[in-house]
């Protein structure tokens, strides 16, 4: 053997190593974006939370105010929760 067959290097051809570079680079693409949306997402959990937090403290206010009742959010309009409807509520609570 020649020293040139010695030194002789194993390579794909250009367009399989285009190919392979395209996928890989589609690939990290892809990674890089799912952490781009996982990061928007946690701060969309966030704001939902806040809301959430905001939405309790707002029914805490308008018990105190009207007592436990029902509200028509088109209209505004209210009803009074019954004592047997408020156990039918606190035991699904329990259920979950």
């Amino acid at each position: 053997m020649t020293k040139k067959e010695e030194k002789a290097v194993n390579k794909i051809t250009d367009e399989q190593l285009s190919n392979v570079t395209t996928k890989q680079a589609q690939i990290n693409d892809a990674l890089h974006r799912i952490g781009v949306l996982e990061v928007q997402k946690e701060g969309v959990k966030r704001v939902f939370e806040g809301f959430s937090k905001e939405m309790e403290d707002l029914k805490k206010e308008l018990e105190e105010e009207y007592g436990p009742v029902n509200i028509n959010l088109q209209t505004g309009e209210y009803t009074p929760i019954e004592k047997e409807e408020e156990e039918e509520e606190e035991e699904k609570k329990g259920d979950k």
